[in-house]
């Protein structure tokens, strides 16, 4: 099966002036809603304390315990909220962990039933009376497996302490439900006892709140705490966070419609207006939208409230906590497009000429029926997204709708020499539809679109625009390191340059609907996307993920993000799920696949896999394109599946190869050789049991050519799952071999029992910060063929080597290569086939250096050296991009580099750096890129880590001049660099 998408407009000679008024205030206006607001956390605080949220109904049985893993939402309350799908567990294997209740009035207790976490496994108990605070006596004491479900208590008791003296061997102790009864053999409830008053109400006190701008994400804030899970960073992200906001509504503005959008809230969030709830959305990576209109105060204060709760949402990463992305108002006139109102198409599309449809849903929120009329007209967009000439012009579509209903209109327009978007030429164009009632203008809707082609093809690729292109993608977590998941423009146009600067050219949201704001970089810059939906669907992964809302959620999270989503050029196919545990058959696939083609009928549907099986069981059936994730021995046997002969396939997400940046260790071997000091080695040759270096890709790839692309894993490091050092039990789903899944589990339970510092990632071929790891020239040499470029690894600052064998590794574009130690050439080599690198293993460590010369087609095409430098002496400073807008969100990324006296930057340096600001910018962030680092991000000095640190700068809003920032460290030399505010 191919399926084609194209939307086209045509330039036609004499429309240059548009007859119709630019998007005006009077009929729609869309402003920043993110300045003054007003935040305070409660539940678990960053340094493990927890603080009452006000309002909050609290249970009449309060619940304490000896620990807990907080950091996972295994908190001691659990143990009582009914729930069992949730637990109580200790943070840490110990043999004497307890769950202490205090039933108050509720009690006493009479008899008591655990529900343990291990059901098959034995737990030894003591259930001990408290008394002010001591062991009054023992009730009961026991085994799980032994003893009947109902445990009686030898006496009454009001507070009551469960010991558990001995866990399950390799287990923490843990409780998932514990349920009481009286003398009378009834349940004693553990209701809830009515609270203060709520931030949600409108006079609650706020004047001691902080006050802050969003996007805002509270976890990066910090501190990092051994006690948290590393799979989330170590970060305390996990909390109650209320935002409140005073505002005012002209009263010029009664009448017209008024909505609240959110382009995210991480998580549960729910939402009040003056007293009243509006609404509110539980996934935290959806766009939603809420009306505002009937609970206003025009003229007047209002003021919205909004709670989120991260304490009840499960991550495999870190996601962050906050209103992490951009907040919008937006007024209409009662008569007016809906939201994401337009859809473009195309049913055919030439070079010479094509017709273009606009799908336009109108809602009348009037008092009466509304005769309307609907016309459009086609602007060319710059590349800076600012409208231009008129390309096209529809004819105008008369309609009635009837009051609170909604009416659907589409607008055609004959085209001629369509501008393309394309990879190289990303060219778009905008949408202006006008709505116009009783002959008065009420509403101007933009929508930007691009015109281009795609097909996905059996056995010959991806088609853009009748041109074959192999996808090139990297996947990426939504965080933006050093400054967490807070969105920032400039932040992600910086780390799509940098990929671009790679040769990637395709982009997967793992594992989630994205910031709008990444689409539409994509469409300017010239990236195909693939939009991720989901991680998992009625089957979990880890406690309070998205399978507890999977049945009530799925449906409007779907539609919505494929109706936001879907007049982005960029956006080539959707994925419906990410390495869901539903890969037998299409039972669940299926649906999920027809709610997104009723949306969007144009693009395939596809879900990223890793059960090979799923390539040639049922579930193949259920997606328009198969993704495989890894699994490299399974792509000959899925591509001659006779019944995929129609099938396009390519690997969703490959390699995972780890590393770090800057270390190197010995032998260059696979596995724990590669692993010291929680660090990985950058000869790129390690990976988890599942996954595979680059090089073994690429083989895998050049050897089945049918697969059209794939999405690496990951392009940049990023916050939480720091494999190999993580010990989240759900590394074991990439596992079928009962054999390998069981070495891997014991591999994880020992990491479990080890006081792990990785906080980050070490997949990624960029760092946290964005420095380029070794890894970042294989990629480059391969995508990007046509680039003269070569790179020697590893760096040559090895005093405690000399004399021994060194392996030289060379990544180039060229066919062959050759290497020279301080001027004596070490030999020629050219690369086989299936040969990605070229190796010198038996270099000899003398301080010097190394050069290598490589060649195309037996003429030089590019070189690269490495050498022993000094000692530090000094620090060199610079930043990316000359200039800064003075606008408070445009950032400044400053790279410091610990320098020997010839100014080479000293690998193995890891110097303390102290920064400081002159002028109107302040310091955002720093980082260094060392995935064990507990350093806080927001400060004012990093350590650098193997010769690097970064430091993340900000002009002040309206402030222009230079902003000097100046970088110290103790017995060196001191540097500053400057970049102008406009």
């Amino acid at each position: 099966m191919s399926l084609s998408r194209s939307i086209t407009i045509v330039a036609i000679a004499g429309l240059a002036a548009s007859t119709f008024p630019a998007r005006g205030q009077d009929v729609r206006s869309r402003t920043s809603f993110n300045e003054g607001w007003k935040f305070a956390r409660f539940g678990p605080m960053p340094d493990g304390a927890t603080r009452p949220e006000p309002g909050a109904p609290r249970k009449a049985i309060r619940v304490e315990a000896s620990s807990e893993e907080a950091g996972r939402g295994n908190t001691a309350d659990l143990a009582l909220d009914g729930d069992p799908g949730t637990r109580w567990c200790a943070a840490g294997e110990g043999t004497q962990e307890w769950l202490e209740i205090d039933l108050g009035r509720a009690g006493p207790a009479s008899s008591i039933e655990i529900d343990w976490e291990f059901r098959d496994l034995e737990y030894a108990y003591a259930i001990d009376e408290r008394e002010g605070g001591r062991r009054a006596d023992t009730l009961a004491r026991g085994t799980s497996r032994r003893d009947a479900r109902r445990i009686e208590l030898s006496r009454p008791a009001h507070r009551i302490r469960i010991r558990i003296s001995a866990p399950p061997a390799g287990k923490w102790a843990s409780i998932r439900e514990v349920r009481l009864y009286d003398s009378d053999r009834k349940a004693i409830d553990n209701e809830s006892v009515p609270a203060g008053e709520a931030p949600w109400v409108t006079t609650f006190p706020d004047d001691d709140w902080r006050s802050l701008s969003v996007p805002h994400d509270w976890g990066i804030e910090g501190p990092f705490r051994d006690d948290l899970p590393g799979d989330t960073g170590k970060l305390p992200w996990k909390a109650i966070g209320w935002y409140r906001k005073h505002f005012r509504i002209p009263a010029s503005d009664e009448g017209r419609r008024v909505f609240l959008d959110f382009d995210g809230a991480m998580a549960n969030s729910r939402v009040w207006l003056n007293d009243r709830e509006i609404g509110g959305w539980p996934y935290g990576y959806q766009p939603f939208r809420l009306e505002l209109t009937k609970h206003l105060k025009y003229g007047g204060e209002n003021v919205v409230a909004v709670r989120l709760d991260t304490v009840h949402w499960g991550s495999r990463w870190y996601p962050g906590g906050g209103l992490y992305r951009n907040v919008w108002l937006e007024k209409t006139s009662p008569v007016h497009v809906g939201h994401w109102g337009v859809f473009a198409t195309t049913p055919g599309l030439t070079d010479e000429k094509g017709t273009v449809n606009l799908a336009v849903a109108v809602d009348n929120q009037g008092d009466g029926p509304a005769a309307i009329s609907v016309r459009s007209e086609v602007h060319e967009l710059a590349s800076d997204g600012t409208p231009s000439r008129v390309a096209a012009r529809s004819g105008a579509v008369e309609q009635s709708i009837p009051a609170g209903r909604s009416g659907h209109v589409t607008l055609s327009a004959s085209v001629g020499n369509p501008r393309r978007w394309d990879l190289d030429h990303p060219d778009r164009y905008l949408a202006r539809v006008v709505v116009e009632q009783a002959g008065k203008i009420v509403d101007v809707y933009d929508q930007p679109f691009g015109f281009r082609t795609i097909e996905f093809t059996p056995r010959d690729g991806v088609q853009l625009n009748g041109r074959r292109v192999f996808l090139k993608g990297t996947c990426n977590h939504h965080d933006l390191g050093p400054l967490g998941a807070a969105l920032n423009v400039s932040a992600l146009e910086r780390q799509l340059t940098i990929l671009k600067e790679m040769g990637d050219n395709a982009l997967r949201t793992s594992h989630n609907p994205p910031a709008p704001e990444l689409l539409d970089l994509a469409d300017r810059m010239g990236f195909l996307v693939m939009v991720e939906a989901f991680d998992c669907w009625k089957e979990g992964k880890t406690a309070n993920d998205y399978s507890r809302i999977f049945d009530a959620w799925h449906d409007r999270d779907l539609r919505a993000m494929v109706r936001r989503e879907r007049n982005h050029p960029s956006v080539a196919f959707w994925s419906i799920g990410n390495e869901i545990a539903e890969q037998d058959g299409p039972g669940v696939a299926r649906p999920l696949r027809e709610i997104v083609r009723a949306e969007d009928p144009t693009r395939p549907v596809t879900a990223g896999c890793n059960q090979a099986k799923a390539g040639t069981n049922e579930f193949r059936t259920a997606v328009d394109v198969f993704g495989l994730n890894y699994n490299l021995w399974a792509y000959g046997r899925i591509v001659g599946f006779p019944p995929n002969a129609d099938k396009p396939i390519y690997t969703s997400e490959s390699s995972s190869c780890v590393s770090s940046r800057g270390e190197y260790f010995f032998p260059v071997e696979r596995g724990k050789d590669s692993q010291a000091n929680f660090q990985v080695s950058s000869y790129d040759v390690d990976a988890p049991p599942w996954a595979q270096p680059p090089d073994e890709v690429f083989e895998a790839l050049d050897r089945n050519p049918a697969f059209f692309g794939e999405f690496v894993w990951t392009g940049f490091d990023y916050i939480g799952e720091p494999t190999p050092y993580n010990s989240d039990a759900t590394n074991l789903l990439n596992f079928s071999d009962p054999t390998k899944k069981a070495e891997m589990k014991a591999q994880l339970e020992a990491l479990g029992r080890l006081k792990v510092p990785s906080a980050s990632s070490y997949f990624g071929i960029l760092d946290l910060c964005g420095f380029r790891k070794d890894r970042f020239y294989i990629y480059q040499a391969r995508w990007r063929p046509e680039l003269p470029m070569a790179h020697v690894l590893p760096h040559w600052n090895w005093p405690e080597r000399v004399g021994q064998a060194t392996p030289v590794h060379v990544y180039t574009s060229g066919d062959e290569a050759e290497l020279f130690q301080d001027g004596t050439s070490l030999g020629r080599k050219k690369r086989g086939r299936f040969e990605y690198r070229l190796r010198w293993d038996d270099v000899t460590y003398r301080p010097g250096g190394l050069e290598v010369v490589a060649y195309r087609e037996g003429k030089e095409w590019a070189r690269d050296r490495v050498s022993t430098t000094g000692e530090p002496a000094k620090l060199r400073i610079s930043p990316e991009r000359p200039g800064v807008r003075a606008d408070g969100r445009d950032l400044a990324f400053f790279t410091v580099a610990v320098a020997d006296g010839e100014g080479r930057t000293v690998p193995r340096s890891h110097n303390l750096v102290e920064f400081a600001v002159d002028g109107p910018g302040e310091i955002v962030a720093v980082g260094n890129g060392d995935a064990t680092s507990h350093e806080p991000f927001q400060a004012r000095r990093r350590s650098a880590y193997n010769g690097l640190c970064q430091v993340i700068v900000k002009g002040r809003p309206g402030s222009a001049g230079r902003i000097t920032v100046r970088a110290t460290s103790p017995g060196l030399a001191g540097a500053d660099a400057s970049v102008e505010a406009r």
